[in-house]
């Protein structure tokens, strides 16, 4: 059986992670408060984010302004928290 979590992203009891997705107590907090769903819909969002800002997850720059889209994604915190991020319009 699953580990269930009140997933923070979900709004819901949900299956959690099955291990620590991030390091440090970050990493704890994620894998305590979100579910497996709630994960993959942050993956999904920071694949856009990623994109459409051309960051490299090797500069430090990026990924630090990657945790702030994190952290207000995932838990409403820090200048990022209520601006949900739109994928521009598709091109024609």
């Amino acid at each position: 059986m699953s580990r269930m979590v009140s997933c923070v992203v979900l709004n819901r009891e949900a299956p959690g992670l099955s291990r620590v997705p991030y390091p440090g107590e970050l990493g704890k907090r994620i894998f305590e408060n979100v579910s497996e769903e709630g994960w993959k819909k942050w993956i999904e969002h920071q694949t856009m984010v990623i994109n459409e800002n051309g960051l490299s997850t090797m500069d430090p720059t990026s990924l630090q302004l990657l945790e702030k889209h994190m952290l207000g994604f995932l838990f409403k915190e820090g200048d990022l928290a209520d601006q949900p991020f739109t994928p521009p319009p598709a091109k024609k």
